[in-house]
């Protein structure tokens, strides 16, 4: 075997190498490349109990409940599918009814998602793209641009 044959060999051994690490990287991380899950994509996907996931959409209206000290209990709705949420602790200065919302945490048993972190959206303009393109499919887009979805709008992959 001549150098340069053997150079090549060791150069596409490398390249094998390479793409197998890659292709275990994206498989071990199929599920948890998206930023969150909407309730639809929830109910659709079949959460197992326990699972740590995100979750996103608005909080629905009339359903914050406030209990004994920080404890809080409120809706997230996509307005095709609700979650009911339950969060110990201080809620951002940014959350109300009807805005933006990601909790992380775990779905329990009984389907009522346990928050340990509640994120609001940080202005009156942004709502996350996958939130917006679930509301403007089930037809309650009230926001500008109605007519036209986040990718039209802002492109693949660029946020305002």
């Amino acid at each position: 075997m001549t150098r340069k044959q053997r150079r090549a060999s060791l150069i596409g051994a490398g390249l094998v190498i390479l793409a197998a690490a890659v292709g275990l990287v994206l498989t071990a991380l199929q599920d948890n490349i998206v930023f969150f899950y909407s309730p639809s994509d929830i109910a659709e996907r079949g959460t197992e109990p326990g699972e740590r996931l995100r979750l996103g959409g608005l909080v629905a209206e009339e359903s914050v409940t406030r209990g004994e000290g920080t404890d809080v209990r409120f809706d997230v709705t996509d307005f095709a599918a609700t979650v009911t949420v339950t969060y110990s602790g201080t809620l951002p200065d940014l959350f109300r009814e009807g805005q933006g919302v990601v909790t992380e945490g775990v779905l329990g048993a009984d389907g009522v998602f346990v928050a340990d972190t509640v994120l609001a959206k940080h202005d009156e303009n942004y709502m996350p793209p996958e939130v917006a393109d679930a509301l403007k499919r089930s037809g309650n887009w009230q926001g500008e641009g109605a007519e036209k979805s986040h990718s039209e709008t802002y492109g693949q992959g660029t946020y305002p």
